[in-house]
């Protein structure tokens, strides 16, 4: 399958929305002991607003990495180069993080960031690459999209 600009963003939107949202509640608790001082109320103000990040920046990812792939003969990206996508939009969601948007969520730690980002990504690719592919077999075939 090959997909679609608008079956990548709705594929995108739609795990940040579920796989996300629960992978956040999960891991909260666990990232607790990284932030000095915070309790469980501002963990998951960070966590939530770093998620929101990533689904509001990512669909202009999106955009750019249609463009890249319109150079490639298959048009899609290997399924490895689509894990290390999270790299560069890790960057960019902490950057904007950092620097009070989507709300202020006072100061970062970067490795309760970390920790919560890479996680989330990994969880998230690795459901788009197993359980979604079998409990949504049209989603393959309509070019990722689910509507």
């Amino acid at each position: 399958m090959t997909p679609t600009l608008f079956g990548r963003i709705q594929t995108r939107l739609f795990l940040v929305a579920t796989v996300g949202v629960v992978w956040t509640l999960v891991i909260g608790p666990a990232i607790r002991p990284l932030v000095d001082d915070a309790d469980l109320g501002d963990i998951y103000r960070l966590a939530f607003g770093a998620l929101t990040l990533v689904a509001g920046v990512g669909v202009a990812w999106e955009f750019v990495y249609h463009g890249l792939q319109q150079f490639r003969w298959e048009k899609d990206w290997p399924t490895l180069l689509g894990l290390l996508t999270g790299i560069p939009e890790g960057v960019v969601v902490y950057l904007l993080l950092s620097r009070g948007l989507p709300w202020d969520v006072g100061d970062v730690p970067v490795d309760a960031f970390l920790v919560h980002f890479t996680t989330t990504w990994i969880v998230i690719w690795l459901v788009a690459n197993g359980p979604m592919r079998v409990l949504f077999i049209r989603w393959r075939f309509r070019g990722g999209r689910l509507v």
